[in-house]
């Protein structure tokens, strides 16, 4: 049973978020224009350029889930975590200097959450990075959140589908070919504690759905099932149908 205490701290949190308050900036995040939305993100130029992007991953995935309200997985009240969760997005992506980069993040929704009652990021189609030729940016990862720790979601498989007829399904590296992926980072913390535990991860290239835990700082991967498209609004994965609601 949550204290009396607990209780009128929730409340209050739940005030404030309904009355409304001028939001505050967050570090590296761009938030939404008052007119529209982000069409491109800049560079987030202290984050480093990385040779592996499995470590480049790694860092991203720290980075995205120390930000407020990144992860709600520790909050008893459902609609509490609801309306305190928030999902950040931005791109991994491989430049001209044989590197991995991040872009900001935004927080930017895709505006009917208060619908939907689902939390959303609305990643910008491109990078600008003046530092590199447009033509030379080669996108890897679509990173975000999932504030509730859970799976990655249809409009998520869709999403990056619709990034691949945009951008390049698999790219050239030093190291090889990459295809291009959703990656949604997740942790089984909350609150400013909120660790790392992992990522799910699609390819469209593949089909390949997969989830990666980190333990100890050592990485495993696990092969859940390969996706099968029945139409827009559905998938098979390992026999069992999926169907937006």
């Amino acid at each position: 049973m949550p204290s009396a205490r607990t209780s009128a701290k929730s409340l209050f949190v739940a005030m404030l978020i309904s009355i409304g308050c001028a939001p505050v900036p967050i570090k590296d995040v761009i938030a939404k224009p008052s007119n529209g939305f982000l069409e491109s993100l800049p560079p987030m130029e202290d984050f480093g350029r990385f040779d592996s992007f499995m470590d480049a991953l790694d860092k991203a995935c720290d980075l995205v889930l120390s930000k407020p309200h990144a992860s709600v997985v520790g909050i008893q009240d459902p609609e509490l975590a609801q309306r305190v969760a928030d999902e950040y997005c931005a791109w991994l992506y491989y430049a001209s200097d044989e590197k991995y980069h991040m872009s900001m993040l935004t927080n930017q929704s895709d505006g009917d959450e208060a619908l939907t009652r689902k939390k959303t990021c609305r990643l910008p189609a491109s990078v600008d990075d003046p530092r590199f030729p447009a033509w030379s940016i080669k996108y890897v990862f679509a990173l975000h959140n999932h504030p509730f720790g859970g799976p990655l979601s249809l409009s998520d498989l869709k999403r990056i589908i619709a990034f691949a007829n945009t951008h390049e399904w698999v790219v050239d590296t030093k190291d090889g070919k990459v295809p291009l992926a959703m990656v949604a980072f997740f942790s089984n913390s909350g609150g400013e504690g909120a660790r790392c535990d992992g990522f799910y991860q699609y390819t469209p290239e593949t089909r390949e759905l997969v989830k990666f835990t980190q333990t100890q700082g050592e990485w495993f991967r696990e092969d859940i099932g390969r996706v099968t498209w029945v139409d827009e609004k559905s998938y098979k994965l390992n026999e069992k149908l999926y169907r937006s609601r």
